[in-house]
């Protein structure tokens, strides 16, 4: 029974801990666009495959 005196406030922490962090993104627009990061590195190549054909 002592170790709940323990572990709720373990608890109360991490979870406090992970709410914070998690409204942090959420305000930091971290999860607002999660495929254009991915198709970026595509775009990138394709443009250096364009300049080198114009050379």
């Amino acid at each position: 029974m002592t170790i709940l005196y323990v572990m709720i406030p373990i608890a109360i922490i991490l979870v406090s801990f992970f709410v914070f962090f998690f409204l942090w993104a959420v305000k930091e627009e971290q999860f607002d666009d999660l495929e254009t990061p991915a198709h970026k590195i595509l775009i990138d190549d394709w443009n250096d495959k364009q300049e080198k054909v114009k050379i």
